[in-house]
């Protein structure tokens, strides 16, 4: 059995130290640097790890688990996911997100991290995870952006199909999380009757980051 974490849109495996450390490193972490679909990374992520999987996804990443969860249900055994939601796309969105792509070409991923972390992290009190996020998205590029901003505009839509999953789920979701508020997850949680929703204090869309003894603290009882 593999522990596979899932990072999300401009994320690596730092969004996931915590709750490696929490999980004694036996945890894999997804490379979704490559794809421009929702239904590929799920597809890549099942053929690269074998075998029974438990999957926690953050953001964009909980998007690819639940497609997981509909390729291959046999192979889920318990589902996390985190800071998330399963609404298709709103009006209007494939616009704001060609310009914010159009953004990042044009003036680099500094800029981008200026313009797109403030609104994703509430606990302005800790200016290391600013440090920590901000350098994680220097590491990418705008090539890699845009395949992903890609990905999240012509996703499928979840809510279709997350009635069907029956495995175990853990729904995680930062008190203050504007991008994907809890009201988000409450919706997923009445799709998933068995699904376990946790709020998480003082914490935004980055809760993996914000709180994060209390969400590894989480992740490591659903887990293992």
């Amino acid at each position: 059995m593999t522990v596979l974490l899932i990072p999300g849109l401009l994320c690596d495996r730092v969004v996931w130290e915590p709750a490696i450390d929490a999980l004694g490193g036996q945890a894999a972490v997804a490379d979704l640097s490559t794809q421009s679909d929702i239904r590929d990374m799920a597809r890549d992520c099942l053929a690269r790890h074998d075998g029974p999987l438990r999957v926690a996804g953050h953001s964009m990443g909980a998007r690819v688990a639940m497609e997981m969860a509909h390729q291959a249900p046999d192979r889920i055994e318990r589902l996390a996911l985190l800071d998330t939601g399963i609404h298709p796309l709103k009006e209007g969105e494939p616009e704001k997100r060609a310009e914010i792509v159009r953004f990042a070409n044009e003036n680099g991923m500094a800029a981008l991290a200026e313009r797109w972390l403030p609104g994703m992290i509430h606990r302005k009190d800790l200016p290391q995870v600013w440090d920590m996020l901000r350098a994680m998205v220097l590491r990418m590029n705008p090539a890699l952006h845009a395949r992903q901003i890609a990905a999240l505009v012509g996703r499928p839509d979840a809510s279709s199909y997350l009635a069907d999953v029956t495995c175990p789920v853990l729904l995680v979701v930062g008190r203050q999380d504007q991008w994907s508020p809890v009201s988000q997850h409450e919706d997923m949680k009445v799709l998933m009757p068995q699904a376990q929703l946790e709020v998480v204090e003082n914490a935004g869309h980055f809760a993996p980051v914000e709180q994060p003894e209390a969400v590894a603290a989480l992740l490591k009882a659903f887990l293992e």
